[in-house]
């Protein structure tokens, strides 16, 4: 069961694993990224963009993202479950923080949220609760003091549109072409508009939700590799297979064999 509030590094989000991050996929928590070393990229609300030294990121839970950090990056992520006390906002932000008053409070309330969690002292959960409530103060103030810009530009509103479409679906089996006629433009409008907004085409966006859901399934999972193929739509289990050790270079067997072998030096 997820903890309601839960503070990680990003390295500890992806669980050592950068597909966990990278692919576009939604959570099921609202998230909050503080950048603190390096630059990432992020797709989200239907845009890519870099991301630097002392950017915030808020994520609500069910928006679908993927974010790329680089080699030397760092950063701190607060977790924070949907429909409890604690304020998020409905929206993606993504805010640049320039001013060092603010960036040390951010990074001392997140620091102190990790002491609480590393201590494991009583009553640990209302502490981190209470940290966290003043996490989204500070996210609320800075919302007001560095407003994004209000009108995304057309490209921008229907990728996030198709992609809000793509977490509905993307178990059932659509093909690109299907999901343009519901949002009614043209496939090849829908792919024009992701290339210039988020850097893939609608058809890569759609696979590569896909492959986050099945490589979740076959490394997380029980499932046999039939049930998991049939449940993301494919036709037959062997199609899957070709799927997966086309975007993978293994067999679903394999990735899942791969994913449970210990890890010398972890």
């Amino acid at each position: 069961m997820a903890q309601p509030v839960s503070i990680r590094t990003l390295a500890q989000w992806s669980r050592g694993a950068d597909w966990r991050l990278a692919l576009p996929h939604a959570e099921a928590e609202h998230a909050l990224v503080w950048i603190t070393r390096g630059q990432a990229r992020i797709l989200l609300d239907g845009v890519q963009r870099g991301l630097g030294v002392h950017n915030a990121v808020a994520i609500p839970a069910g928006s679908v993202f993927g974010l790329t950090p680089g080699p030397h990056c760092f950063g701190w992520v607060a977790t924070i479950a949907p429909r409890g006390p604690i304020m998020m906002p409905d929206t993606a932000q993504v805010l640049r923080i320039l001013e060092a008053h603010n960036q040390a409070e951010l990074t001392g309330l997140l620091e102190a949220m990790q002491r609480e969690t590393n201590r494991g002292l009583p009553f640990a959960d209302e502490a981190l609760a209470a940290h966290a409530a003043l996490v989204t103060v500070w996210l609320r103030r800075m919302m007001i003091d560095h407003p994004m810009p209000t009108r995304p530009s057309a490209a921008a509103r229907l990728v996030a549109a198709y992609s809000a479409l793509v977490e509905r679906d993307f178990r059932l089996p659509r093909v690109m072409a299907d999901y343009a006629a519901e949002l009614g433009v043209t496939p090849t409008h829908l792919t024009r508009a992701c290339r210039q907004s988020a850097g893939l085409t609608a058809g890569e966006l759609l696979v590569r939700r896909t492959l986050h859901a099945a490589r979740l399934a076959l490394e997380d999972g029980e499932m046999p590799v039939a049930h998991v193929a049939a449940s993301l739509g494919f036709g037959s289990a062997a199609y899957f297979s070709r799927f997966i050790q086309h975007h993978t270079g293994k067999t679903p067997t394999a990735l899942r064999k791969a994913a449970r072998a210990p890890r010398i030096g972890l």
